[in-house]
């Protein structure tokens, strides 16, 4: 598992700034891109007289205190280069920056679940060229939502709307359990990615995972459909990088599971039953990294 190797090196230098040097503060009619989504002005619709906004390099964001907002477009600037770099893309030419919205009291967040229909459970959402989040500045911990939906933002803009439920989440959980443990170790803290084995009895068959259009309906499936998913692709990335990136280019083309696999993994996998019965096993054992 090299593939994050030096990336992480240097994240010490970016955790240690308070804020992006680029980070401008700027009125609303200032901002280079203007057009904001239906959900992104459902997000302005609270508490209007109270939200502020400023640029990096790549992004556009909405919030309510500086202090806060401003050590995220650390991270945010951070995790787009690392994953970007890791998926071998170039982002230099593009023009229009993303909107990142960052909540701040959980009591304003549930609002925006419920006038937007979210999911009760989630702590952040990626939408087209949007990101919604809370970051509450009274828990020392943030978690790993933002690099957990800057991924999913980075896999859209690379890879369009194509790409499986499962293979979407599963890069996005993988991401960002190595980068949010690598940011921990740069503040001190005895961190690293970690994810827990799947019980037999939870284990979810690949066909049934790789052809899910929706989640689950209980909490416990929920968790299981993300650490299997999560696993899955570490496995296939640990496997073979490059062979994991033509698959994952494949899946966001229209592939079938079986087809993509045959064409970048036919050397390692006789079909999908032959990468379960590896698969199986691999994701029956904890794992912690470095």
């Amino acid at each position: 598992m090299k593939c994050f190797g030096f990336l992480f090196s240097v994240f010490a230098f970016f955790a240690s700034a308070r804020a992006d040097p680029t980070w401008s503060e700027v009125g609303l009619a200032q901002l280079s891109d203007k057009n904001i989504s239906p959900l992104g002005q459902t997000a302005l619709a609270l508490k209007p007289a109270e939200w502020k906004h400023a640029e990096t390099p790549n992004f556009i964001y909405h919030f309510f205190h500086g202090f806060v907002a401003a050590p995220v477009s650390v991270e945010a600037e951070f995790y787009y280069r690392v994953i970007a770099k890791e998926l071998e893309k170039d982002t230099t030419q593009w023009e229009r920056k993303s909107h990142i919205f960052v909540f701040e009291r959980p009591e304003d967040w549930k609002a925006f679940q419920q006038k937007a229909a979210l999911d009760p459970w989630t702590g952040g959402i990626h939408s087209g060229n949007d990101l919604f989040l809370l970051r509450d500045s009274e828990l020392k911990f943030k978690g790993r939502t933002l690099g957990h939906e800057i991924t999913h933002l980075v896999l859209h803009r690379f890879f369009g709307s194509g790409i499986p439920l499962w293979l979407n989440e599963g890069y996005a959980e993988y991401a960002s359990t190595r980068a949010y443990a690598s940011f921990e170790r740069a503040r001190g803290f005895r961190a690293k990615p970690q994810s827990q084995a799947i019980a037999p009895t939870d284990f979810i068959p690949v066909g049934k995972l790789a052809g899910a259009l929706s989640y689950p309906g209980e909490d416990k499936q929920v968790a299981t459909f993300y650490a299997e998913s999560e696993k899955l692709v570490r496995f296939l990335s640990a496997t073979n990088k490059p062979s994991f990136l033509a698959f994952l280019e494949a899946m966001a083309k229209g592939n079938k599971f079986d087809n993509a696999l045959s064409r970048t993994f036919g050397s390692r996998f006789t079909g999908v039953d032959s990468l379960e019965r590896e698969f199986k096993v691999y994701a029956s054992k904890d794992y912690a990294g470095e």
